[in-house]
């Protein structure tokens, strides 16, 4: 089979999908770093590289999605922490200062990515400092259990939200054949609230 030329998340977005994307290493054989496809506009976006150390390229990729006339603008933050908990400490603790110093109160956040925090120590951290919460915590009482994929005992990958309705949340498996990752996928069903009449005041 031939191989597409477009970059792999302008392939699965195809043309009814907005995209944004963000190197975080490049290398002899290609690059790789974290995306995200919207079906509303992504009127912002950055990539922050939050490396801990020289040997991992990690990222914090943040867009804003415009919903709508009568919704609030929508913070998605796309993550891969570290493989050391040392480091993780620092990149959550440089997401937390993104978020407080860019992200009003008052604006949903979804928080997505692979966390490798099986400790669930910034599990812990996270839901504290940004008073937000997991989806599958939500729902099915705990974080999901995503790696690896083919016995999935580990939960190192997070859907967390702030100022969003959690309606469901799921774990995805495929058959062995068919997996294209070492991880289980993870999807959440979540409401966005229409914004007040009088928005409210900004901490």
């Amino acid at each position: 089979m031939r191989s597409s030329p477009l970059p792999q998340h302008e392939f699965l977005a195809d043309a009814y999908w907005f995209t944004a994307y963000g190197k975080n290493v490049e290398a002899s054989c290609g690059h790789h770093g974290n995306a995200l496809l919207s079906r509303y506009p992504i009127i912002y976006q950055e990539n922050e590289d939050i490396s801990a150390h020289w040997l991992e390229g990690r990222g914090l990729l943040h867009c804003v999605l415009n919903a709508g006339k009568t919704m609030p603008r929508l913070h998605c933050l796309n993550v891969h922490l570290g493989l050391f908990e040392r480091w993780r400490k620092r990149q959550l603790a440089a997401m937390v200062a993104r978020v407080e110093a860019l992200i009003p109160p008052n604006e949903p956040l979804l928080i997505a990515g692979d966390f490798n925090d099986w400790h669930r120590k910034g599990h812990r951290y996270l839901c504290d400092a940004l008073r937000a919460t997991d989806v599958f915590t939500t729902v099915r009482g705990a974080p999901a259990r995503t790696f690896p994929s083919f016995l999935p005992f580990l939960p190192l990958d997070r859907i967390y939200v702030r100022g969003l309705d959690v309606r469901d949340a799921r774990v995805h498996y495929t058959q062995r054949k068919l997996r294209a990752s070492d991880h289980a996928a993870l999807s959440a069903e979540l409401e966005v609230l229409p914004r007040p009449s009088h928005p409210l005041p900004e901490r």
